[in-house]
């Protein structure tokens, strides 16, 4: 991402408390503009809030990222809960609200949804009618600010790249796949950014985007603070791959899941049609096997599932080349599912630094790879076989959101409009531990969400596909305190 000067990150806002209690709190805009004014709270008279006090959260709630503890352990982290505030006033007039929404980087089930529940919660919960789409991604706040639009209400505001949003304009749009603010990879200038919410006088900016998008919407904060403006700046995380760290889930992943699992029952059939068939399915995981993983535990028709986390091989003793001639001989079909990011160092490297607008590594297809590979090696082995490849990427990305991702993305969106008008800023809204909470931006880009082979879960999947687990015998693996794995020659006793 290019930035004429990226202002520097501020230090995480950290509150101690008894028996090891901390509290990753997010900022707040009177941090750096003392004595704000504020206003009552419009939920206060709102009758989906006001009849039951148990609507509201207070404004000590916190929600503890770590669940599982032993009764010695310290308190450890917490984020702040995220919710209607129950305090009477919010920091922004309604009418006074000037906000924006930007969809980034690749398409994910959920996003219209995402976009609706903004708009509809700003306005049936706070009144608030100035709403604004930004065209195209980040590039979309600068790019093509040729033409004004003088009929539209907004003084000093371009035309040609933002949609006017209101709740009839988005009535119906969580029916539909994509976004209808557009997207793109890349164009992030913080400057310029900061330059066009200044100049049209933008006072909240909803930011929708994965781990980049959301790096990019810090830079954007800490840009608007060395400014002081009173700009909040309130991130959705959004990644298919599930890779965003803290949070339980990603929205779009469930419906990522249910969607792959109509591919891996193609492949089944197809497979179990033919005499030594092979169907094999690859699904999106550039660096984090998630999608992959959930959709051979939800299948049950998977003999082998192939993940970036977990390395593998394919020639001699527990190799892939053998348990696939195993599983042939033993059921004369199988069916493999292997993530995009997965055997990468098995492939040609001359691909391996060239990077797209967001910053990502451009991997080679895995899964032509892998087929043309499985394909030679049988044909040396005078082994006849039938191999389906499957590749359902995009139309998984472009379907809308299930019923259970609808829901999700209802209430990430509520919880950045009641963060947003309460006053917080540089902060993500997502799940943890099932509780709904404001998340500062530093811990959400701190690093990926991967999938930890030496957890449960990945237990779980062996044993469900009954597949080695292509370790070789003189490697181990333990994951330390924080999760992370490392190798070792010598086994390790727990």
């Amino acid at each position: 991402m290019a930035s004429a000067a990226l202002p520097e990150i501020s230090k995480p806002k950290i509150v101690d408390g008894p028996g090891g209690y901390v509290l990753e709190d997010v900022p707040h805009l009177t941090d750096y503009i003392p004595d704000l004014p504020t206003y009552p709270n419009p939920l206060q008279d709102n009758p989906a809030y006001s009849v039951v006090k148990q609507y509201f959260v207070h404004v000590d709630d916190s929600v503890p990222q770590k669940v599982v503890v032993h009764k010695d352990d310290p308190k450890g982290i917490h984020f702040r809960r995220a919710g209607a505030r129950q305090k009477a006033c919010v920091y922004f007039h309604s009418d006074d609200v000037h906000a924006c929404i930007v969809t980034c980087g690749g398409l994910c089930p959920g996003l219209n949804t995402v976009v609706r529940e903004i708009v509809c919660g700003l306005h049936h919960m706070y009144g608030v009618k100035k709403v604004l789409g930004i065209d195209g991604g980040y590039k979309g706040f600068y790019a093509k600010n040729t033409e004004l639009d003088p009929e539209g209400g907004y003084k000093g505001f371009y035309a040609k790249n933002i949609v006017y949003l209101n709740p009839k304009v988005v009535n119906d749009i969580h029916k539909r796949g994509g976004t209808i603010l557009g997207t793109s990879r890349g164009g992030h200038d913080t400057s310029k950014i900061v330059d066009s919410i200044q100049d049209r006088g933008i006072n909240q900016v909803y930011i929708i985007g994965g781990d980049g998008t959301q790096r990019g919407a810090a830079l954007i904060f800490e840009e608007i603070r060395r400014r002081g403006l009173k700009v909040s700046v309130a991130g959705i995380p959004k990644t298919i791959d599930n890779d965003i760290p803290v949070i339980d889930k990603s929205f779009g992943f469930d419906t990522a899941v249910e969607e792959a699992q109509r591919a891996i029952n193609a492949a089944h059939v197809e497979s179990e049609s033919f005499e030594n068939c092979i169907g094999l399915v690859k699904l999106m995981g550039r660096y984090s096997g998630f999608i992959a993983m959930y959709a051979t535990l939800a299948s049950r028709d998977v003999d082998c599932c192939l993940i970036p986390e977990s390395p593998f091989y394919l020639e001699g003793p527990g190799g892939l080349f053998e348990y696939i001639e195993k599983r042939l001989k033993e059921d004369g079909h199988m069916v493999i599912v292997i993530a995009e990011g997965a055997g990468q160092e098995l492939l040609s490297q001359s691909i391996q630094s060239t990077t797209d607008a967001s910053g990502n590594k451009l991997l080679q297809d895995v899964g032509l790879w892998i087929s043309q590979s499985i394909k030679d090696h049988f044909s040396k082995q005078k082994m006849p076989i039938n191999l389906k490849y499957i590749d359902p990427t995009y139309m998984i990305r472009a379907v809308p959101s299930n019923a259970s991702d609808n829901v999700y993305c209802t209430l990430l969106a509520q919880s950045a409009v009641h963060g947003a008008m309460a006053g917080y800023t540089g902060f993500t809204s997502g799940l943890v531990n099932g509780r709904h909470t404001c998340i500062p931006f530093n811990r959400i880009i701190e690093k990926q969400n991967k999938v930890v082979i030496t957890d449960r879960m990945w237990a779980r999947l062996l044993s469900s596909t009954n597949q080695p687990s292509f370790l070789r015998p003189s490697t181990n693996l333990f994951s330390n305190e924080n999760g992370s794995q490392k190798s070792l020659d010598k086994r390790v006793t727990h």
